[in-house]
């Protein structure tokens, strides 16, 4: 599987500076690797919220949670196939 055809979503809340972080990292890796990456902000969501409020940002690599709080870009490169 090519790193474009993965799935990578950020789950974020306004007003989190972890979440700032993610996104710079998240978006680098895009640039590099074409990877389309969807934002979700998790108060918008009753199910997002009641599981993840107290743990954003997360990163999840194909619906599955790949990252919490800080984004390991060399992990998650790796894991993209790149």
């Amino acid at each position: 599987m090519s790193a474009s055809e993965h799935r990578v979503s950020l789950l974020t809340r306004p007003g989190c500076c972890l979440c700032d972080d993610a996104r710079t990292v998240l978006a680098r890796i895009s640039a590099d690797l074409g990877v389309t990456v969807e934002e979700r902000d998790i108060t918008r969501d009753p199910a997002d919220f009641a599981r993840y409020a107290d743990w954003v940002p997360v990163v999840l690599l194909d619906g599955a949670e790949h990252a919490v709080f800080r984004v390991d870009e060399r992990r998650l490169r790796r894991d993209l196939g790149s």
